[in-house]
Parts: structure tokens; C-alpha cells; sequence
């Protein structure tokens, strides 16, 4: 079982960056695919990023180019670095992980997830 814990949540001004942590609990944590969601009241759960094992990453169209999503396996920890944020930007997000190694985009296709970071960007 694995567990993720995500951090680096807040308040930013539209332009403004966050970085988000997601700390797993397990060595084979290199094993993983990470992908990290982002939810609003009302609507589902909508896919961002994910970095398989050997890096490869892709992105969800309106955050390419914005975001920056990396590992440290040392540290069994990913993270999401989150440039010139738009209001639009605002949810919670989540990082989840699913042993693979091929970037997955259904959240049903990831094994594990952390609770959840709020992140609000003021305009």
C-alpha cells in the first residue's frame, strides 16, 4: 500500500507561481507512474500531468508550457511546479500513482492517491 501526501498548496495572485509536493511512503515509489489531478466543486476530476519512470511526461493542454512536473526518486517524491497561474487554475489537487510505465490519464487507472491541495489564484 502506498500512501502519497501531497503539500505546497495556497494562495497565489494570477501570474504567480507554487511548486506541490507529493511524498510517497514507499521505496519502489521508482516503479510508479505519478499523475497529478486537479478537481473544482461540481466537476470531475480532470487530469494535468504525469512523468512515467523514465520521465517521460505530457500535459493537459491549458497547463503546457505553465507547468513543470519532475521526480526524485531518492527522496520519493514528485513534484509540480505551477508558473504564471490563472485564476482558472484554482482546485484541488491531487497526486496519484499506478505502477507502470506508460503515462496514464483516467483517474480510475491510478492504484493510489493523496488527499488533495488546495490551490486558489486570485485575480
Amino acid at each position: 500500500q502506498v500512501q502519497l501526501t501531497e503539500s505546497g498548496g495556497g494562495l497565489v495572485q494570477a501570474g504567480g507561481s507554487l511548486r506541490l509536493s507529493c511524498a510517497a511512503s514507499e521505496h519502489t515509489f521508482s516503479t510508479y507512474v505519478v499523475g497529478w489531478f486537479r478537481q473544482v466543486p461540481g466537476e470531475e476530476r480532470k487530469f494535468v500531468t504525469a512523468i512515467t519512470p523514465n520521465g517521460n511526461v505530457d500535459y493537459r493542454d491549458s497547463v503546457d508550457g505553465r507547468f513543470t512536473v519532475s521526480r526524485d526518486d531518492a527522496r520519493n517524491t514528485a513534484y509540480l511546479q505551477m508558473n504564471f497561474l490563472k485564476p482558472e487554475d484554482t482546485a484541488v489537487y491531487f497526486c496519484a500513482a499506478v505502477a507502470g510505465d506508460r503515462v496514464r490519464y483516467a483517474p480510475v487507472s491510478y492504484s493510489y492517491w493523496g488527499q488533495g491541495t488546495q490551490v486558489t489564484v486570485s485575480s
